[in-house]
């Protein structure tokens, strides 16, 4: 990826000064290094939701037709995580300078998006059964819910070996996690149907399915949210970062902190230091450089360091520059 560069000159320093940049390669979630995992669940999923489909239909079960909509939703959402790591992997070009990694981003908020939609939906429905309940299959329901459960247990296991670092492939997991849960009430709910013939309980477990469904979409809204804010990382705080980097020895002030996160994994940093006269300009910003990477694993930095005194009213003067760090 090709991250910007920018040079500020100084009104007061006639010389540009040339500057280094801090490479780190390893930042982020590499695009496709999940793809594998993804598409065995996808292969999994898909088979077996034709399945549910027709026999939920048949047994007039709203809980294994909610389980096959969310299997849909689950379908949708790693179609849609593998299409964004296709994107994502594209080097940044023309007026994208981070490339289309936040793609995945996009994604994730779609997946949290659709949770949400279809759950109120299945709140709505479930609640129009409670009142006048159809005649549910109880043994048709339980069998099928039970495969279900295998189903989804292997593609639990498939999403596990993923790297969930990625709010794309989180965003996919907790669909696939949601399903297990709710296959397990569905079989419940069958098991209690056919032993008993109370066929409330049905709807009952499509409750129990939307209110997972979401729990998971507020969840995955939220998180997609703060980036597309551009809000600081979760764990890192904005001003316990300043307070390391006023505390280095030479630097007099910051002004212009700025902390947000790319895309999942990938967080960046900007901000304006000043240092004392008889300091090098370089050799601060490579040590707030080192601090940040180590202490706070932030790889991407843009740093402006100007010499400059401690009073807001005071002037910089000479060593102004800007240096990005960051992977490109």
């Amino acid at each position: 990826m090709t991250a910007a560069r920018e040079t500020s000159m100084s009104t007061s320093e006639p010389h540009k000064h040339d500057h280094d940049h801090h490479h780190d390669h390893s930042h982020g979630v590499a695009p496709d290094a999940n793809k594998k995992y993804l598409t065995i669940a996808l292969l999994l999923l898909l088979g077996f939701m034709a399945v549910e489909v027709v026999v939920g239909m048949l047994a007039k079960s709203l809980a294994l037709i909610s389980d096959a909509g969310h299997m849909l939703t689950d379908v949708g959402s790693i179609g849609l995580a593998l299409v964004a790591m296709r994107l994502a992997k594209r080097p940044a070009s023309g007026s994208y300078t981070f490339g289309l990694k936040r793609v995945e981003i996009l994604s994730a908020q779609a997946n949290g998006l659709t949770l949400l939609l279809l759950s109120v939906w299945f709140i709505v429905e479930a609640i129009r059964r409670l009142i006048d309940p159809p005649v549910v299959e109880g043994l048709l329901v339980t069998v099928i819910a039970v495969i279900g459960i295998g189903v989804n247990l292997l593609a639990v296991w498939a999403m596990s070996k993923a790297n969930r670092q990625s709010l794309n492939v989180e965003g996919s997991f907790q669909h696939i996690l949601t399903d297990l849960y709710a296959f397990i009430a569905t079989a419940i709910a069958g098991g209690i149907i056919w032993w008993t013939g109370w066929n409330r309980v049905d709807s009952i477990a499509a409750l129990v399915v939307a209110g997972l469904m979401l729990k998971a979409g507020i969840g995955l809204v939220r998180e997609s949210g703060r980036i597309f804010l551009e809000a600081a990382p979760r764990g890192l705080d904005p001003v316990t970062i300043a307070e390391a980097i006023r505390a280095l020895p030479a630097v007099t002030r910051l002004d212009d902190l700025h902390v947000w996160e790319v895309t999942s994994g990938m967080p960046a940093l900007s901000g304006h230091i000043y240092v004392n006269h008889d300091i090098d300009c370089h050799d601060v910003r490579r040590a707030v450089e080192a601090m940040l990477h180590d202490r706070f694993k932030i790889t991407h930095t843009t740093l402006q360091t100007d010499h400059g005194a401690t009073d807001e009213s005071a002037s910089a003067a000479g060593c102004s520059f800007a240096s990005t760090g960051g992977a490109h």
